[in-house]
C-alpha cells in the first residue's frame, strides 16, 4: 500500500485484519467426500449380495465380499472425518479406497469371463451395474482428490 503526503511517497505496511488471504478451494473436500460415500457404496452393495445373493455359502468369494465391506467401510468413515490432522491418513485412506475399488472392478470382470477362485459369474444384473459405477466413481474422485492435494500442497 503506498500513500502520497505532500508530493512523497511512503510505504505502509497492511494492517493485519486488512491482509486478505487467498481461500482454499473446496475441490479437495468436495472430491474426498464423494469417494468416501462412493466407497461406502462398494461395500454396502458387496455386503448386500452376501446375504441377499447368498455368497455366503460360496467358498473364498463369501469372505472377500465381507473383507471388501469392512475394507470399505473402515476406508470410507475414514475419509469422512474432517479434521486437519487427519490429513496424512486421508492421502493413504484414499490411495487404499482406489485400490480397494479398481481391485474389485478388474475381479468382477475377471469373473464375468472365466472362473474366478472356483466361482464364475454371469450377466449384468443391476448389483453388479450399482458396483460397476460405484468402483469407477470411487477411483475417479479420489484420484482427483490426491491431484488436487498435490497440487494444492505443491
Amino acid at each position: 500500500m503506498t500513500r502520497l503526503r505532500e508530493g512523497r511517497t511512503e510505504t505502509v505496511r497492511p494492517v493485519p485484519d486488512e491482509v486478505e488471504l487467498p481461500r482454499p478451494s473446496r475441490w479437495p473436500t468436495i472430491l474426498r467426500t464423494l469417494g468416501a460415500l462412493s466407497v461406502l457404496v462398494v461395500g454396502a452393495v458387496h455386503l448386500e449380495q452376501y446375504f441377499a445373493e447368498h455368497f455366503n455359502v460360496v467358498p473364498i468369494i463369501g469372505p472377500l465380499f465381507v473383507l471388501n465391506f469392512v475394507g470399505a467401510t473402515l476406508i470410507g468413515l475414514g475419509l469422512l472425518v474432517p479434521s486437519e490432522r487427519m490429513r496424512p491418513l486421508h492421502l493413504l485412506l484414499s490411495l487404499g479406497g482406489i485400490g480397494l475399488a479398481a481391485t474389485a472392478f478388474v475381479f468382477l470382470f475377471v469373473s464375468e469371463q472365466q472362473p474366478l477362485f472356483g466361482f464364475q459369474d454371469y450377466g449384468f444384473r443391476m448389483e453388479i451395474v450399482l458396483a460397476l459405477a460405484a468402483e469407477a466413481a470411487a477411483v475417479v474422485t479420489l484420484a482427483g482428490y490426491l491431484a488436487a492435494r498435490v497440487r494444492r500442497d505443491a
